[in-house]
């Protein structure tokens, strides 16, 4: 069964530390991983960080980690192809080719200039998820303060929704307020996403998606791609496990239905994988999900639902 990933932080790690391989590098996903583990196509971030902030715009930021995304692409060109579409997916694994996808995780670097969407859909991302933790030019992130929680999209949020519909982006919901989530829900013409995100009602965290977000995401033909970072998958827990997983797997079938249930791993972006370990455990996670899900059921957790979503926003 080959995977589709929707979210994952190894960009920034590279940029970082670009004496680190993206062949067999010691993170979370590396290429060797990939293609030990049955990836079909794998949504790299490029995560605009708030340490980087303090010395650096946004913006630039974002071209610094482009850049270096571009070089890795340019070098293992005969491992993994960008791609642009569904259908450019099929085409890379008929061919045993690798496929990604590239996102930005944080609007900020917007910042109010309508142009910077299209400018990154030019560079290729073809996925924003509009907010990180703090406010910005689109709207608003999620809170534990429940009045906060409600804030909405800005009106300039409601133009970059129209604009990403437009170019055929995929809009990333995690991370936003509830009422940011209710506002794209309202404005968005096409599927959106809750790329790295897992069930409120069995782990109680602002960052969580309630029954009524699961069924509306679902009705709107978008994905919750569930998270496994521990702290969203159960209260107290310092360890994610599979069990915690397949738990909110099968709780977002039942809300969402089995079309609206996908991955999010967020790898490099978590301090501790739990059982997992890295982009292997994802065999062992597949494994112990037969029995409580069907081969089909499976097959779109794993990549048919991501596909369908590409396919329904991109257009082809």
């Amino acid at each position: 069964m080959r995977i589709i990933d929707m979210h994952c932080d190894t960009l920034i790690e590279g940029w970082r530390n670009p004496e680190r391989s993206f062949y067999d590098g010691e993170t979370s996903i590396n290429l060797k991983l990939l293609k030990e583990n049955d990836s079909l196509l794998q949504f790299f971030a490029m995560y605009l960080s708030r340490n980087e902030m303090k010395t650096m715009d946004p913006y630039d930021i974002l071209k610094g980690i482009y850049g270096y995304y571009q070089t890795q692409m340019e070098k293992y060109s005969d491992i993994i192809r960008p791609v642009y579409s569904a259908q450019e997916v099929l085409e890379n694994e008929e061919r045993g080719l690798l496929s990604s996808l590239l996102t930005v995780e944080d609007g900020v670097f917007i910042d109010g200039k309508i142009e910077r969407v299209q400018e990154v859909y030019d560079m290729g991302v073809r996925l924003i998820t509009l907010m990180w933790n703090f406010e910005n030019s689109v709207g608003f992130p999620c809170s534990d303060d429940p009045e906060a929680h409600l804030k909405g999209l800005k009106p300039f949020g409601i133009e970059v929704v129209e604009k990403m519909n437009e170019l055929g982006m995929i809009i990333d919901v995690s991370h936003m307020s509830e009422g940011g989530f209710y506002d794209v829900a309202k404005h968005s013409k096409k599927p959106f996403v809750a790329s790295h995100s897992c069930a409120r009602a069995l782990c109680n965290h602002r960052r969580n998606l309630t029954d009524d977000q699961l069924k509306t995401l679902g009705n709107a033909g978008g994905i919750a791609g569930v998270n496994f970072e521990c702290s969203f998958l159960k209260e107290g827990s310092n360890c994610a496990t599979y069990d915690q997983i397949i738990e909110h797997l099968l709780y977002m079938k039942d809300k969402a239905g089995i079309d609206a249930v996908g991955f999010g791993s967020d790898f490099d972006g978590i301090e501790d994988n739990g059982e997992l370990v890295n982009y292997s455990g994802f065999k062992t996670l597949l494994e112990r999900m037969e029995g409580k899900f069907t081969y089909d059921e499976i097959d779109k957790i794993c990549r048919g639902n991501a596909l369908r979503v590409i396919k329904d926003v991109i257009g082809r």
